[in-house]
């Protein structure tokens, strides 16, 4: 019996296929929509989390001022120094590393080539703590950095700009009044979540910065890294103690630093992305009750344009749950047909968009499941009307319809 109701249901839609495939519309654009706004939002989701944990693993960043991020109020703060550097290794236990930086922007040259970028002044700790490697060559030692060498680890992006194809290592380029040669390649990190790009970037010994370019000893910034396994938060509760009492701020001072913990930063960025995906994801599930009303409303026409068909069906025998079944199996194949295609043409558009958005296409099997489902749902809910109305008609009635 099911296997006839679904023949002749397929049979009415072949019948009016151009209007079938304008009432499933409403239904492939709501389904496609909702899977492709959760897709790319997942995938935005991972593509920040994984920004950030770019930066290093267990990563605290501590700044003068009270405030992060642009405006913040470090005027009048004082800088860090190397000595705390030593002071937060010895007094504060769980840590496993901290890097000084002290940066400046400046235009390096290399033969006939020449590229504005920033020059990072560090130790080689910088390396652990913001979780980069070496795609060549070496890092400076403890002695480069006791003596102040001119010597520096430079970016992919500087390497194109500087030196093409050829590898740096040994190379000698220009910075201000000094010559600095080239002892080691970063590997490739591409752009920031900010759109950054942090290839752009030459490392060298913080204190030959500080003494050739910078013309002093400040440290802007502490990256400091935790050891595995730590509470962050306790961490920078001792850090915050330690620095308060090297920098003699009263009890009642509010503190002239701060520390930005990356793994809070990215939790908290991961649920704002969350919640935006599910705001647009709700938006887009509009569309699929816009489609249902389509559907109800091109079945009610079906029923009056087949009153005459009900009615001899009816007469001769058929049971109304019988015209029932058909015509709800009728709009049931409809929504089903356009959550199957909203389902491909989500797929297309996901992968289409993610690699534009540059952000991982995550397929979600669960969400595809669950629209699909939903659009064969809506098709019992605003096919039950039409269908009802179809069985309850009068055959008399329905034989004399012109």
């Amino acid at each position: 019996m099911i296997g006839n109701i679904l023949l002749l249901s397929l049979r009415q839609i072949r019948r009016n296929i151009l209007r079938s495939v304008l009432t499933t519309l409403g239904v492939v654009i709501g389904v496609a929509a909702v899977i492709t706004m959760v897709t790319l939002g997942n995938g935005a989701t991972q593509a920040v989390s994984d920004q950030i944990s770019s930066l290093g693993s267990n990563l605290m960043i501590m700044r003068p001022g009270q405030r992060l991020g642009p405006g913040r109020d470090s005027a009048g703060a004082p800088s860090f120094k190397l000595t705390d550097v030593q002071a937060i290794l010895d007094q504060v236990s769980g840590i496993a590393a901290v890097a000084p930086v002290a940066s400046t922007s400046v235009t390096v040259v290399y033969q006939s080539q020449n590229w504005s970028t920033q020059v990072t002044g560090t130790t080689g700790s910088y390396l652990q703590t913001n979780n980069w490697k070496l795609a060549e060559g070496d890092v400076f030692s403890e002695a480069d950095e006791r003596a102040g060498r001119a010597v520096c680890v430079i970016g992919e992006t500087v390497r194109k700009n500087l030196f093409g194809t050829q590898s740096p290592l040994g190379g000698l380029i220009r910075v201000k009044q000094f010559d600095c040669e080239v002892i080691g390649l970063l590997a490739s990190k591409g752009q920031s979540t900010m759109g950054m790009d942090q290839d752009d970037v030459i490392l060298m010994p913080i204190r030959a910065v500080q003494r050739r370019l910078k013309g002093n000893d400040d440290v802007g910034t502490l990256m400091i890294s935790a050891a595995s396994g730590q509470d962050n938060a306790a961490l920078i509760s001792q850090i915050n103690a330690l620095m308060r009492e090297r920098r003699h701020i009263a009890e009642k001072e509010d503190d002239n630093f701060n520390v930005m913990d990356t793994k809070q930063i990215a939790e908290t960025m991961a649920g704002t992305t969350k919640v935006m995906t599910m705001l647009l994801s709700a938006v887009a599930a509009v569309s699929l009750l816009v489609g249902g009303i389509g559907i109800m409303n091109i079945m009610l026409v079906s029923v009056t344009e087949r009153t005459k068909e009900i009615g001899t069906r009816l007469a001769i025998g058929a049971l109304e749950h019988e015209v029932l079944l058909q015509f709800l199996v009728e709009a049931i194949v409809l929504s089903a047909f356009g959550g199957l295609f909203g389902v491909i043409i989500a797929a297309l558009a996901s992968w289409g968009l993610s690699g534009l958005m540059q952000v991982p296409f995550l397929f979600n099997p669960q969400i595809n499941l669950l629209s699909f489902g939903i659009s064969v749902l809506i098709g019992v809910a605003f096919g039950y009307f039409p269908a009802r109305r179809a069985a309850r008609l009068d055959p008399i009635e329905a034989l004399r319809h012109e």
